[in-house]
C-alpha cells in the first residue's frame, strides 16, 4: 500500500505532478539548454500562472533561486544597509535572524513565546530599522501570524520594508501581497512539488533599495544579486542553469490550482484543519500545541504527545502508511507536526483524524 506523507516538507507530491514528469521526460525538458527559447516559454509560463494563482500586484517580481534559505540571504544583502527586525516566532524565523546577523547586519528579534506570535505596535520599532521580517506560518510551531497585524502596520509605517515568509503557507492561504515588499517560498510544502526551488516575489522598492545600497559600495551579493536575478527574469531567464525540471512543474501545478480554483482549495483546507484540530481537542492524551485558535496555523497542524514519545506515535502510525513528522529540534520528542496542503485530500485528512483518535 502507498504511504501517504504529511510530513510539513517535503510533503505529499501535488496529485498531477507524476503525469508532469512523465510529459516533461517525454519532452525532455531536463536536457534543453537554458537559454533556449523553448525553456524561456516554460519561464514565462510559470511566471504568468503563479502571478495569476497569487494574485500579484502590477509592479511586483518573480525570481528563481535554490531555496528559500538563499532567499534569506539574499534579501539581508539586498535591503540592509545596517538594521533589521526580526518577529521571531519558532525556529525558523530565528534562523533568518541568525543569517542577517552573520552578514554583519545589526539584526534586533523580537520573539514571541513558541506557539504564539507578537502583535506588532509601533513602540516596538526603533525608527531606523529597514526592514520587518515576518514569518506567516511558522513551521516548526504551527502557530501562524494574523496578517492583518501586518497589514495594519505597514499601514501605519509605509518606508520600512516588508519581507515575509510564506513557505508553508501560500497558495492555501490568501495573502494581499499589495501590502508588503517581498515574500519567497520553497516548493516541497504547500505546492506538493520535489524539493529543490525557492521562488522571491518582490517590488521596485526592493530594487530601489538594491541600487541605493549597491550606489554606496556595498556587497548585495555573489552569484545572485537583485539586479542580475532581475536583468534576466526581465527576458524569461535566470543567471546560471537553474532547477528547470522544477521550474516547469511549478507552473503546471499552479495552472492545475487555478483550473481548480483557490476558493475550493482554501474552503478544504479549512475543513480539513477544523477536523484535524477537532480530533485532537478531544484526544485523551495528543493537544494542539497552539492554544490560542487565533494564531493556529491552517496548514501545519502541531500537537503535544503527553507522556508518549513521538517517534512511538509515528511508528505506528506508519504502520497504517500514515507518515507524519516529529516535533521540530528540542521538542522532537515531545511532539507530532501535521502537514495539511493543497496535495492532501479531504478523505486521506479524514483517515489520519481517525487514526490518531484511535490513540491511548
Amino acid at each position: 500500500m502507498k504511504k501517504i506523507y504529511f510530513t510539513p516538507g517535503p510533503s505529499e507530491l501535488f496529485f498531477t505532478v507524476n503525469d508532469h514528469i512523465k510529459n516533461a521526460l517525454k519532452e525532455q525538458i531536463p536536457s534543453i539548454s537554458h537559454r533556449s527559447g523553448e525553456f524561456k516559454k516554460i519561464v514565462a509560463n510559470t511566471k504568468k500562472y503563479i502571478s495569476e494563482l497569487l494574485n500579484l500586484p502590477e509592479g511586483y517580481h518573480i525570481a528563481f533561486l535554490s531555496s528559500a534559505t538563499e532567499i534569506w540571504e539574499r534579501i539581508i544583502q539586498n535591503t540592509v544597509e545596517e538594521k533589521s527586525l526580526h518577529i521571531v516566532n519558532g525556529a525558523f524565523s530565528s534562523r533568518f535572524y541568525e543569517i542577517a546577523s552573520s552578514l554583519g547586519k545589526s539584526a534586533i528579534k523580537l520573539e514571541s513565546n513558541e506557539g504564539s506570535c507578537h502583535l506588532l505596535t509601533d513602540e516596538m520599532i526603533e525608527n531606523d530599522v529597514e526592514l520587518i521580517a515576518f514569518t506567516h506560518n511558522e513551521t516548526s510551531t504551527g502557530a501562524m501570524h494574523p496578517m492583518e497585524d501586518v497589514y495594519e502596520f505597514k499601514s501605519r509605517n509605509k518606508d520600512v520594508l516588508i519581507a515575509l515568509d510564506v513557505v508553508s503557507s501560500v497558495p492555501c492561504v490568501e495573502i494581499d501581497y499589495s501590502k508588503v515588499d517581498c515574500a519567497y517560498f520553497s516548493v516541497q510544502k504547500s505546492f506538493g512539488l520535489p524539493a529543490g526551488l525557492g521562488v522571491w516575489i518582490y517590488n521596485e522598492r526592493v530594487l530601489e533599495k538594491a541600487d541605493k545600497l549597491k550606489s554606496k559600495g556595498l556587497k548585495t551579493g555573489s552569484y545572485h544579486t537583485i539586479s542580475s536575478l532581475h536583468k534576466k527574469i526581465l527576458e524569461d531567464q535566470t543567471p546560471e542553469t537553474p532547477n528547470m525540471l522544477n521550474i516547469y512543474l511549478l507552473g503546471k501545478v499552479a495552472e492545475d490550482m487555478l483550473q481548480i480554483g483557490l476558493p475550493k482549495i482554501r474552503r478544504d483546507i479549512n475543513y480539513k484543519s477544523a477536523v484535524l484540530y477537532q480530533a485532537l481537542e478531544n484526544h485523551s492524551s495528543l493537544k494542539p500545541f497552539v492554544s490560542d485558535e487565533k494564531f493556529r496555523s491552517k496548514t501545519v497542524i502541531v500537537a503535544e504527545t503527553g507522556e508518549k514519545n513521538s517517534a512511538d506515535i509515528l511508528k505506528i502510525l506508519n504502520q497504517s502508511h500514515l507518515v507524519v513528522g516529529s516535533g521540530y529540534g528540542k521538542r522532537k520528542q515531545s511532539q507530532i507536526r501535521i502537514a495539511n496542503f493543497a496535495a492532501h485530500s479531504n478523505e486521506q485528512i479524514e483517515m489520519l483524524a481517525d487514526r490518531l483518535s484511535q490513540l491511548n
